[in-house]
C-alpha cells in the first residue's frame, strides 16, 4: 500500500483500446480485501455502474465487505466482471448480479434496472460511476460522435438511471454520482470529459435539493489521478510512465483508496450529509 508523501516508481510504459482492462494492468490496480467490515450496509442492496474494474471495482467489493449485495452494470469487460463476482460471492458471501449493457443508451439503462429489480426488488444505494474519456491535443480534435458518446455515457446515464431506479428506492436510501478533480480545475487535453464532470456537480447538487425531502441522500465523490483501467486506455505510454506524480502526493491513488469514500457516503454514518462532495485527490486543493 503506498503511503501518503511517498513517491511511487514510474508505471511501466503500456497501452490498451477503450475501455480498458484490469486483468492486463501492470501493476494490478489495488482493492483492499484484508480488513474486515462492519456492517455498515448490511443486506442493503448496492448498483455499482463500472463495478467491474478500478474504482468501481473497489467500492463494490468495499461494499460487500460491509454486509451489502451488489449489482454490477458493465460494458463489455466479462472477465474483470466475473473475478470480481468472485470476490464479493466467495470472500463475502453476498450476492452479486452482473448486467452488461452499454448504458450510453437510454434503453439500456432501463433494462438494467429492470434486471436488477427482477432479482432484488428495491434499491438502497445507486452508485453513477461510469466514465469514459480520450485525451486530445486540441477542441478541433473532438468530433461530434466523441463528443455525444462522452455526454451520454459520462452524464446521460445518470439521468436515466437515477429516473429508472428511483420508483425502487425508499426513505434512507443514497445516490453516488462520482465526478473528477478536472471539474473544479479543468483540463487542457481532456476538454469533454471535464466538461460532463462539471455537470455531474451541478446535477448532483440539484438533485439533492430535488430529492431531500423523499429522504434520499444524493452526494459524490471527485478523485484525482487513480491507477485505473481507464488510464493505460486513455494515455500514451509516456504519459502513463509519469501518471499522478503531479500531484501534491506525488503519486496516482489506487482505487482501495477512494473506495472508503463512497462507503462513508452510503452508509448512515453520512446521515446528515447531503449534496457534497468528498475530494480523494492526493492533496490538490480545489473549490467545494
Amino acid at each position: 500500500m503506498q503511503k501518503a508523501g511517498k513517491k511511487h516508481p514510474a508505471f511501466p510504459a503500456q497501452r490498451q483500446h477503450l475501455p480498458g482492462m484490469e486483468y492486463k494492468m501492470k501493476p494490478l490496480p489495488e482493492f483492499e480485501t484484508t480488513l474486515l467490515g462492519s456492517n455498515k450496509l448490511l443486506n442493503k442492496v448496492c448498483i455499482v455502474t463500472g463495478g467491474d474494474s478500478g474504482i468501481g471495482r473497489a467500492v463494490a467489493i468495499a461494499f460487500a465487505k460491509e454486509g451489502a449485495d451488489i449489482a454490477i452494470v458493465y460494458l463489455n469487460e466479462d472477465r474483470d466482471a466475473k473475478e470480481t463476482a468472485s470476490i464479493i460471492t466467495e470472500e463475502y458471501s453476498r450476492a452479486c448480479l452482473l448486467v452488461r449493457a452499454d448504458i450510453g443508451k437510454e434503453r439500456n439503462c432501463t433494462m438494467a434496472i429492470k434486471k436488477i429489480i427482477k432479482k432484488y426488488k428495491h434499491v438502497d444505494v445507486l452508485v453513477n460511476n461510469v466514465g469514459i474519456q480520450q485525451s486530445t491535443d486540441s477542441l478541433a480534435d473532438i468530433s461530434t460522435r466523441q463528443l455525444q458518446r462522452t455526454f451520454a455515457v459520462n452524464i446521460f446515464s445518470m439521468f436515466w438511471l437515477t429516473k429508472a431506479a428511483l420508483p425502487y428506492m425508499a426513505d434512507g436510501s443514497a445516490i453516488i454520482n462520482s465526478s473528477s478533480v478536472t471539474a473544479y480545475r479543468g483540463s487542457p487535453h481532456l476538454l469533454d470529459y471535464s466538461a460532463t464532470k462539471g455537470a455531474i456537480v451541478s446535477f448532483t447538487r440539484s438533485l439533492s435539493a430535488n430529492l431531500v425531502s423523499k429522504g434520499i441522500r444524493v452526494n459524490g465523490v471527485a478523485p484525482g489521478p487513480v491507477w485505473t483501467p481507464l488510464i493505460v486506455a486513455s494515455f500514451s505510454p509516456k504519459h502513463v510512465r509519469t501518471f499522478g506524480t503531479d500531484s501534491p502526493m506525488q503519486r496516482a491513488g489506487q482505487p482501495s483508496e477512494i473506495a472508503p469514500s463512497y462507503v462513508f457516503l452510503a452508509s448512515d454514518e453520512s446521515r446528515y450529509i447531503t449534496g457534497q462532495f468528498i475530494h480523494p485527490n492526493g492533496g490538490e486543493i480545489v473549490g467545494a
